[in-house]
């Protein structure tokens, strides 16, 4: 094309959009127009054609100038050197919120409810680690066999999550999540009449919540990436991680109180009651996607959309293509497996210290059921919020100029070598007091993790997040019920928790050292 043969008649300047046309002409057209805006304004004839751009048409039906097209010129027009290539907007195009926006924002209720999900979800899987103890008192059951009554959540998760995180990169997170918390709470609030029936229906109940609990994390992620900028990822997913292990100490508190004012299978029946009442709550107050909300502000809309690396997918309907995710390729990258080996250390140290800690405690120390409990869930109340200042931590390097990569490096190196040396002090501890505080030492040092790998499932590969979410679960369950059984056979032969506990220090270190040099936050191509 010869540039300076261009006028005020030049096809260009005649360029007029009808936006009252279908939205996705709209938009082709808008986005040729910025290419041949981008490519003209960096010419020799840069100064010709700034005259002919005043003078573009933008027009609705009422032949006004629409703001969305204008900001989208401004955009285009105020790149610096186009960032290579002109597309991609400036990240100051609209201002940072200050934290009462932040707070206050329908983001931060969306991820509010996420969070009291994953308290729900915790609080019915952390019951049966209190109930163990009178139940094998009442069924004469051994610890080899405690640990198995236990795992049979596990066995349930381990089915799941692959199929849960395919689901949610199908239909979203929303529609995921409301099935997935309406049949744990059915599965919890059943438990006690499983139990009085047998124990195969008691052990199938219990599968029954593993396989509805897999979807949580891949739904929870799925939500995260749809209504928060990558520069708030890592505190949205540190407040609903917080509710994740804030639903821990809930389960260890009350379910004793609850337990001796209404009997063994208390807490089962409130918590599964609960979790009927979320759902209808998530059904009405959210929405799947930022644009389909009723109440979000302008600002906050255009905030979202503005910071997002491209642009958001804003459909109700699934997709009409249903695509098997390429898990050949998933598996063929080393970034993947630093994802794969984080999780399933996460799960591992996780359950073995959820599960076995009140009847650590009540072994080691002697402490009734009650103490037991509330030493094992001061840890995890300190987690919740450590998760927060983790995630705080982690956008302010990124925001400071630190690159993603080593962000995520540095979390994770936190979250995995600061339970290793921690676990190493529980060990000698001579007192509950002592061992609790180690413990919290433990656990909180952990939740840095949350904004390590657990954001790192967003990055590589967004389009398969879901999926990559489900495969890195299911690893880290299989890793679960390795630890909560054969923590058990582990102390009947050894006869000694404090050599389990060195075992898992150990892990932690090496996974540590995995992820260190394998893992990247850039995206990975599985084409």
């Amino acid at each position: 094309m010869n540039f300076s043969s261009l006028s005020l008649d030049s096809p260009i300047h005649n360029r007029s959009f009808n936006l009252s046309q279908n939205p996705k002409i709209v938009r082709t057209k808008l986005l040729n127009f910025r290419l041949s805006f981008h490519f003209l304004s960096n010419s020799p004839h840069r100064k010709r054609f700034r005259n002919i751009s005043s003078k573009v048409q933008l027009r609705d039906d009422n032949s006004a100038v629409h703001p969305l097209v204008v900001r989208s010129l401004v955009r285009t027009r105020v790149s610096s050197n186009d960032k290579q290539f002109g597309l991609v907007p400036e990240q100051n195009g609209i201002r940072a919120p200050n934290f009462a926006e932040f707070i206050t924002s329908e983001r931060v209720k969306v991820v509010a409810m996420l969070a009291l999900a994953l308290a729900l979800c915790n609080a019915d899987r952390v019951v049966m680690s209190v109930a163990i103890i009178p139940l094998s008192l009442a069924h004469g059951w051994s610890r080899s066999f405690s640990g198995i009554v236990q795992s049979s959540f596990l066995w349930g998760y381990l089915v799941s999550p692959i199929a849960g995180g395919t689901l949610v990169d199908y239909y979203g997170g929303k529609v995921v999540m409301a099935w997935g918390v309406a049949l744990w709470s059915l599965a919890t609030f059943l438990t006690p009449w499983a139990a009085d029936t047998s124990l195969w229906a008691l052990l199938a109940m219990r599968a029954v919540l593993g396989i509805a609990e897999g979807v949580a994390l891949p739904s929870m992620n799925n939500m995260v990436a749809r209504w928060f900028p990558q520069t708030e990822r890592a505190r949205a997913v540190g407040i609903a991680m917080g509710g994740f292990t804030f639903g821990n100490a809930i389960g260890l508190m009350l379910s004793p109180i609850l337990m001796s004012k209404a009997g063994i299978f208390g807490p089962f029946v409130i918590f599964g009651l609960s979790g009927f009442l979320w759902v209808l709550v998530w059904l009405s107050a959210t929405s799947s996607t930022p644009d389909q909300h009723p109440q979000i502000s302008k600002y906050e809309l255009e905030y979202i959309l503005d910071r997002k690396q491209k642009p958001l997918v804003m459909e109700n309907k699934p997709k009409t293509k249903k695509v098997i995710p390429p898990f050949g390729r998933l598996l063929s990258k080393m970034p993947t497996w630093s994802l794969i080996i984080a999780n399933a250390m996460h799960s591992w140290g996780f359950f073995v210290i959820l599960t076995w800690m009140p009847i650590y405690f009540n072994s080691v120390y002697h402490v009734d059921l009650r103490q037991a409990a509330w030493f094992s869930a001061v840890p995890w109340s300190v987690m919740a919020f450590m998760g927060y200042i983790g995630g705080l931590w982690s956008d302010t390097l990124i925001h400071n100029g630190t690159s993603m990569t080593l962000t995520r490096k540095i979390m994770q190196s936190v979250g995995f070598i600061g339970p290793g040396i921690a676990l190493i002090g529980l060990t000698a501890a001579r007192s509950p007091f002592i061992a609790s505080s180690w413990l919290t030492l433990a656990v909180g040092l952990k939740s840095f993790s949350h904004s390590g790998f657990l954001v790192n499932l967003q990055e590589i590969a967004p389009q398969y997040s879901g999926v990559l979410h489900g495969i890195s679960n299911t690893a880290g369950t299989f890793a679960a019920i390795l630890g909560t059984v054969g923590a058990g056979f582990f102390v009947e032969l050894v006869g000694s928790f404090q050599g389990f506990l060195l075992l898992t220090s150990l892990l932690y270190f090496l996974s540590a050292l995995f992820y260190i040099i394998f893992s990247t936050s850039e995206r990975v191509s599985f084409n």
